[in-house]
C-alpha cells in the first residue's frame, strides 16, 4: 500500500485513473471477516456517486464506497508469468478462435461477429478486438439484430487478467444488464513436454472426426455445421485411442489445431470408467509430436473454472493460466449451448 512520509496510508487514485490496474485496500465490512481490512487488486472500471467498480483478474467485479478506502494506488500491469511462452492477449484470442471458425461472420469495424447455428459460444459470438466504429450503445443494438436475424442469443466474448483485455467492456455491458453466463481461463504451456508425456501408444491420429472420434465426444447428434466448426483451423488433427473391444466407443480422444507456433488442444475426453489412467496424457502427447513435427513449439489449451480434475492434470503438463474469458448474453432471451 502506498504509505506517506510521515508513515500514514494515502489514497493516490482518482476518478481520473478509470481504466488502470490498481491496488487498493478498505475498511473490511463488520461481521464479514475478522481482519480490519481488505485489499483489492484489478482494473478500475468506475468510479461514480462514490463507488468504485474494480474488475479482478478472474473478472469478478467489486463494488467499494469511497468512504471505506483506506489507501489506494495504480500498480503495473501484472508481471510476466515465469513459465511457459510469451504471448499477448490479442495473439492468443486469434489463434484461438481460429481454431473454431464460425461459418458465417462479419465485422463491425474491428469487432467480428461470428456464427455457427448455436454450435460451441467460440463460434457464436462476438469477437471485439478493437473499435466497433460507432458508439457501444449502436454497436451493440447491431449486434442484437445481427443474431436475431439468424435465431440465436447474441453473446458478446470478452476476457480479463492480462495486459490489453476488456475490463472496461466487461463492466459496461454489465451496466448494460448483460449477463455473464461462463467464465472460463485460456491456458498456455510449452508443447515438447506434453509430447514426452508417454510413449507411442494406439493413439491413432485423423483428418477427420470419424464416427468411432464422435461415439466418444460428449455432444451428440452433431450437426452437419458442428462438423465443420470441428474441422476447422489452419491444421486439424483428431486422436482416437480404441476401445477395449471391437465397436466399442473409443478409450480416449481428443483435438489438435496447428497454427504456426501454436498448438491448441481441445475435446479431450475419456472414458469415465478408465480415467486416471494416463489415458489423457497419451492422447495429448500423440497430439503433441504432430504438432512438433509441423514446427509448433507453444501450447494452448481452454478450461472452465470449475473443472478441478481438468486444471489439475494440466498443471501438472506445466501449463498455466493466461488470461480469464467471459461469454455475455443480451438481456431477454435464453442461452444457447455452452
Amino acid at each position: 500500500m502506498e504509505i506517506s512520509a510521515t508513515g500514514r496510508l494515502v489514497v493516490r487514485i482518482t476518478a481520473a485513473d478509470v481504466g488502470k490496474r490498481v491496488s487498493v485496500r478498505r475498511l473490511a465490512e463488520p461481521g464479514v471477516t475478522d481482519t480490519k481490512f481488505t485489499d483489492t487488486v484489478g482494473v478500475l472500471t468506475s468510479w461514480d456517486d462514490g463507488v468504485l467498480l474494480i474488475t479482478r483478474r478472474d473478472g469478478e467485479s467489486v463494488r467499494i464506497p469511497e468512504s471505506s478506502l483506506v489507501a489506494g494506488k495504480i500498480v503495473p500491469p501484472a508481471p510476466a508469468r515465469r513459465r511457459g511462452p510469451a504471448a499477448s492477449y490479442e495473439e492468443l484470442a486469434r489463434v484461438s478462435s481460429r481454431a473454431w471458425r464460425p461459418v458465417e461472420s462479419e465485422r463491425l469495424g474491428e469487432w467480428e461477429l461470428r456464427a455457427a447455428a448455436g454450435f460451441t459460444r467460440r463460434a457464436n459470438s462476438v469477437l471485439p478486438l478493437g473499435d466497433p466504429g460507432i458508439p457501444l450503445d449502436e454497436a451493440l443494438t447491431v449486434v442484437r439484430r445481427w443474431y436475431g436475424d439468424r435465431g440465436l442469443p447474441a453473446y458478446v466474448q470478452t476476457a480479463t487478467g492480462a495486459e490489453g483485455t476488456q475490463e472496461l467492456l466487461c463492466a459496461e455491458l454489465e451496466r448494460r444488464d448483460w449477463t455473464r453466463e461462463v467464465t472460463a481461463e485460456l491456458w498456455t504451456g510449452a508443447l515438447a513436454p506434453v509430447a514426452d508425456l508417454a510413449e507411442a501408444s494406439e493413439v491413432v491420429l485423423s483428418r477427420e472426426a470419424d464416427e468411432a472420434w464422435l461415439a466418444r465426444y460428449q455432444r451428440k447428434g452433431m450437426s452437419e455445421v458442428a462438423l465443420r466448426v470441428l474441422g476447422s483451423g489452419p491444421s486439424v488433427w483428431f486422436a482416437t485411442m480404441p476401445g477395449s473391444s471391437q465397436g466399442a466407443a473409443p478409450a480416449a480422444i481428443g483435438r489438435c489445431v496447428v497454427d504456426g507456433r501454436w498448438a491448441g488442444f481441445a475435446a479431450v475426453e475419456v472414458d469415465p470408467a478408465l480415467r486416471r489412467r494416463g489415458l489423457a496424457s497419451a492422447v495429448m502427447a500423440a497430439l503433441a509430436r504432430r504438432a512438433l513435427d509441423e514446427g509448433a513449439s507453444a501450447s494452448w489449451l481452454q478450461v472452465e473454472t470449475d473443472n478441478a480434475g481438468a486444471r489439475a492434470l494440466y498443471a501438472g503438463m506445466g501449463f498455466s493460466a493466461h488470461h480469464a474469458y467471459h461469454h455475455y448474453r443480451a438481456p431477454g432471451r435464453a442461452g444457447s449451448e455452452r
